[in-house]
């Protein structure tokens, strides 16, 4: 399954909704309003909650044009790959793990 920042948000809602008991106005025999006779919510976001929300927006997502530059190399096989230089980088990895 692929993980997307609106996958998250998607499951995440519908799990805080099938949970929570009814909570508007029809849960108490009153009507209001709003559609669905539910009391609309005002949510204030503390500062971590904002930061948070503005990492989900797409523009710190993945770079789509060094992506798609990537594959035209690899379908190109111009793509080099330096793997002494992944392995010692692996080695120094584990180097520092062992510290």
């Amino acid at each position: 399954m692929k993980v997307t920042p609106n996958s998250i948000t998607h499951t995440a809602s519908e799990r805080i909704s099938s949970t929570r008991p009814s909570t508007g106005a029809a849960a108490y025999g009153q009507s209001s309003g709003t559609a669905g006779g539910e009391k609309a919510a005002n949510v204030d976001l503390s500062s971590t909650a904002r930061q948070l929300q503005q990492l989900q927006s797409s523009e710190n997502d993945i770079n789509i044009e060094h992506v798609q530059a990537i594959k035209d190399a690899i379908a190109a096989g111009k793509l080099k790959i330096d793997t002494s230089r992944i392995a010692d980088s692996l080695i120094a990895s584990a180097r520092e793990l062992l510290k």
